[in-house]
């Protein structure tokens, strides 16, 4: 098979049937074989009901429906374990990705062997409320991840070779950071295209405010992860060795002072008088927590199923 369509979505009643012929429409003028899975996130709108029926007369639809809303990331990895085709293709269900971008992104992931192309909406029909902190997300996220040639990490309009969905795992909110866990599996290259952005036509944005602080949270949290989940020890260790040692030398320093006043019959005060004793012994406790933070967390690790999980990329 050619191509798998996955469709996130949640309460787009009005724009599936529309959204679905459209693919469908774009596969048939390019002879592609393909299959639409639509993952139903929880929609209270009769979403499901309409799959059912499009279903009815489109035999390359497949549906997934959740018992709840889980979120969007939750939909898209249970959508990447359905697929069959060679090449991927993920769009939101809003009708503001246009189907007509597939055959360009199939192309250069088939031609150009590239693991995974991006969109790029650089013309926007969105507020300045979500344009602005949007930018500054993917600014941030290009200098923590080093994916510096992507613009817009979180574009619903992606293209991946098959082997990519299949081995990473998108959880949380992590859907924003598809491309950084992409290259923490090891596939790298990455390229980008610039997109459509059509205005929404149905129905009302279903992400508020509250996305911005989550996906902050969530790119500390995968830069963490991809740089330290096999070995914990380094980070909490270094940072732990740090604090003790900075605590145990201020100690010292204050310890060898008075000792040396003492000795010269000089004015002194007591060591607990002063501030800097309190800043030591909160150096030498917090550093002996995150040591001890490392030793647990490599116990966790030790016991994990995926300790010893690695990408294999070829065997002969």
């Amino acid at each position: 098979m050619d191509i798998s369509v996955v469709v996130p979505l949640y309460d787009e009643i009005e724009s599936l049937p529309e959204l679905t012929s459209w693919i469908s429409r774009v596969m048939d003028d390019n002879r592609f074989t393909y299959e639409i899975i639509l993952i139903d996130d929880g929609s209270k709108d009769g979403s499901w009901e309409m799959i059912r029926k499009l279903k009815l007369n489109n035999p390359f639809i497949k549906g997934i429906k959740f018992r709840r809303n889980y979120g969007k990331s939750a939909a898209l990895n249970m959508g990447f374990a359905a697929t069959r085709g060679d090449v991927v293709i993920t769009m939101d269900a809003d009708l503001q990705d246009s189907p007509d971008e597939i055959p360009e992104l199939y192309r250069r992931i088939v031609e150009e062997k590239y693991d995974l192309i991006s969109g790029w909406k650089a013309k926007r029909y969105d507020p300045l409320s979500k344009t602005i902190p949007t930018k500054l997300f993917n600014a941030a996220t290009r200098k923590m991840s080093g994916i510096d040639n992507l613009h817009d990490f979180n574009c619903g309009l992606k293209a991946y070779r098959s082997t990519v969905v299949k081995n990473i795992e998108v959880y949380g909110e992590m859907h924003r950071y598809i491309p950084v866990l992409a290259k923490w599996a090891g596939f790298t290259k990455i390229g980008e295209q610039v997109v459509e952005h059509r205005a929404r036509k149905y129905g009302k944005t279903k992400f508020g405010m509250s996305r911005f602080v989550n996906g902050f949270l969530d790119l500390l949290s995968i830069f963490f992860v991809g740089k330290f989940g096999k070995r914990p020890m380094h980070f909490f260790g270094t940072l732990g060795t740090l604090s003790f040692f900075t605590g145990l030398v201020i100690a010292i320093w204050m310890i060898a002072d008075k000792l040396y006043l003492i000795a010269h019959n000089e004015k002194y005060r007591d060591v607990t008088s002063s501030p800097m004793f309190y800043i030591a012994l909160v150096a030498i406790i917090l550093g002996s927590q995150l040591f001890l933070t490392g030793f647990v967390a490599e116990l966790v690790s030790r016991n994990s199923s995926e300790r010893n999980h690695y990408q294999v990329e070829e065997t002969i």
